[in-house]
């Protein structure tokens, strides 16, 4: 009876045994078929041939498209902010940075439609002495055809792409301006663009002060110049004798990272840790400090941010906000906290590669999170919209009675609101506390 006990029982082991060996050989099996390169790039080439030998429009296809659409599959698969990048958009990408390109002045926005949900290119600014202001061209216009061809599907790139070119070519617009139902037909001759990344509250490179002798920078983008156009602006407000600090980074989409470390540590002391980022590759875990030339760790800060900062202003915010060294005020930024390594290829093209996480001083994750205001300050889309439009000082002979009321009343509350804190801080400071340390001091009584 113990005997078939026994062996009853070691029958049942061995099955158990055999079981999961057969699973785990399976297993290491199917892993071994996905890691096996050959196996799987001659998949792929069955069915690019495929594909070109079978597809029912095969004249309208070539092996060079369907190379980079399958590119562009593979890496937009990783996540939203990896690329392939075409020749032609690499190009483009790399003006952007450099602040400098060929085309009208235009800055675009997507709107909706309201209860259609569709899209509609429309201008949010025109940029001042640039062939679009002189055109006669308003924020708030929406673009419907760049030379004749309906923007209907158009994203902003394709809109750019067609608007750029080289300097005394013509493009033609057509605008309709929802206020009065026009639609205008606008030819214009291309120049070169200078877009400074730094501007001030008018939208010029002024930098005058308020009555309080507090400043106010706005920065666009994170181009390669905007570190050192920010430092001439604070040279000029300095001269001046600036007091307090508004830097103003709403909507401001990002940029180069570098920038972002040298904007930030023009407020901080030497050696003071700006950001960190974490990688697979040693070569891309990298710690930033601050260099230490130029600080002004005395001068009070408040930064304005809403779901349109991300990126390289999530590292600034995030920095100068963990060290206490400026107070954030405005909405929950968008939460990018991952670093793209641009990796040209032989062809022209490139690749917008993901390669690491950054984080803030204190090791926050920025990472789908974003940045919380140390002041929540709402505004809605109306509000900015009509505030745009009141700041670019542009005509409003085309809006309606209504519009025009709404534009002359607008107001920036964020702005405001952040002005007022600099004063309450610069009152505070005329009682003999130091004024830079005052600016942390003053995040907890501003939540209450």
């Amino acid at each position: 009876m113990k005997r078939r006990l026994f062996l009853g029982l070691l029958v049942a082991v061995l099955g158990l045994n055999l079981l999961f060996g057969t699973r785990l050989y399976l297993s290491h099996a199917e892993t071994a078929a996905k890691e096996n390169p050959y196996e799987n790039i001659e998949l792929f080439t069955r069915v690019l041939e495929t594909i070109r030998q079978n597809y029912v429009d095969g004249e309208k296809i070539s092996y060079q498209q369907l190379i980079q659409a399958a590119l562009k599959g593979m890496v937009s698969s990783l996540d939203p902010h990896s690329e392939f990048m075409e020749a032609r958009k690499y190009d483009d990408m790399r003006k952007d940075t450099e602040g400098a390109f060929g085309g009208v002045g235009i800055v675009l926005g997507v709107r909706t439609n309201g209860a259609s949900k569709g899209v509609t290119l429309t201008v949010s600014e025109t940029m001042d002495g640039t062939p679009a202001s002189k055109g006669g061209i308003k924020p708030g216009d929406r673009i419907v055809k760049i030379n004749g061809q309906t923007t209907e599907k158009f994203t902003i790139d394709d809109a750019v792409r067609r608007l750029r070119g080289k300097k005394g070519t013509e493009v033609t617009v057509t605008i309709s301006r929802p206020a009065t139902e026009q639609e205008l037909e606008i030819k214009l001759m291309r120049d070169t663009i200078s877009v400074p990344s730094v501007r001030d509250v008018v939208g010029t490179t002024e930098f005058k002060l308020d009555e309080n002798k507090i400043g106010y920078v706005r920065l666009r983008q994170f181009g390669e110049k905007t570190a050192d156009e920010l430092e001439g602006a604070l040279v000029k407000m300095e001269k001046m004798g600036v007091k307090g600090l508004i830097m103003d980074l709403r909507d401001n989409p990002g940029g180069l990272l570098d920038q972002a470390v040298k904007v930030s540590e023009k407020f901080l002391p030497r050696g003071q840790l700006v950001v960190s980022t974490e990688a697979r590759q040693i070569a891309d875990i990298q710690k930033y400090t601050a260099s230490g030339r130029n600080p002004r760790p005395l001068l009070p800060m408040v930064i304005l941010m809403n779901g349109g900062s991300a990126s390289a202003s999530e590292i600034v915010a995030g920095c100068l906000q963990d060290l206490k060294r400026a107070v954030v005020l405005g909405e929950q930024s968008f939460g990018k906290g991952s670093v793209q390594s641009i990796l040209p290829l032989a062809d022209g093209s490139a690749l917008r590669l993901t390669t690491a996480k950054y984080y803030t001083p204190s090791h926050k994750v920025i990472h789908e999170k974003g940045i919380t205001p140390d002041v929540a300050v709402p505004m809605s889309a109306e509000e900015e919209r009509y505030y745009a439009m009141k700041r670019s000082g542009a005509p409003l002979d085309a809006l309606d009675a209504k519009e025009r009321e709404l534009v002359t009343k607008a107001q920036d509350i964020q702005f405001d609101r952040a002005t007022d804190m600099l004063k309450g801080i610069l009152l505070y400071d005329k009682q003999g506390k130091p004024a830079g340390k005052v600016a942390a001091q003053a995040v907890e009584p501003a939540k209450k």
